[in-house]
């Protein structure tokens, strides 16, 4: 399954942040979102993913081939490790939890309830959910906050894993994952300030310099 991304804008709060992004992810490929924060990467994997629209461009893909890691890990607190993974196995009509404890190190903590995890561990179990989802195409928007540095490592196995089965991921993150992953700057693609003119935008800089 391939996503393509074609002269794509995208806006936050009514106001366009990037313009004219095009990019691709094809299957077994991983595609790294780089720039500052605040720049609109969030946004734009948001528009990806199909939570939100599009000022103007097209996303071509399949809606339900596409997973969505957010910064929320998206878990019920008083459900424990296996039932919060048994809950979205049947969400997706997935069978089977083991990959996914065993992939992100749940095993000894499947009967401890989420709310009373520690938070590496509840962002290990909000990341262990893309196992189950049995989705292609994984959209993730730093997955690796709360993360030490084994557990990043054992994130980095798993995309690893994804893409050597043919899977794809499109991650935002500031930090080297050791993947071997198309680098894509949005910084460039910045959308430009709209009813302004480069003079009008300099004196107004020049008044807080």
């Amino acid at each position: 399954m391939t996503l393509t991304v074609s002269d794509l804008t995208i806006s936050r709060g009514g106001i366009p942040v990037l313009e004219g992004l095009n990019f691709s992810l094809e299957p077994g490929g991983a595609l790294v979102l780089r720039g500052p924060n605040g720049v609109g990467k969030t946004t734009l994997l948001r528009t990806v993913a199909g939570l939100q629209p599009a000022v103007a461009g097209t996303v071509e893909c399949d809606p339900e081939s596409i997973a969505y890691a957010a910064h929320s890990d998206g878990l019920k607190g008083m459900l424990t490790v296996s039932e919060n993974l048994h809950f979205w196995a049947d969400i997706f009509g997935t069978k089977g939890i083991d990959a996914a404890l065993k992939g992100f190190d749940l095993e000894g903590l499947v009967d401890r309830p989420a709310s009373a995890l520690s938070a590496g561990q509840k962002r290990r179990l909000g990341l262990a959910r893309l196992l189950v989802t049995g989705r292609p195409i994984w959209i993730l928007d730093e997955p690796t906050v709360s993360l030490d540095v084994a557990s990043v490592e054992m994130f980095a196995d798993a995309v690893r894993a994804h893409l050597a089965a043919g899977g794809s991921a499109l991650i935002a993150t500031h930090i080297d994952l050791g993947l071997e992953a198309e680098v894509f700057d949005v910084g460039p693609y910045r959308a430009k300030p709209e009813n302004s003119t480069d003079a009008f935008s300099g004196s107004f800089d020049e008044g807080f310099l």
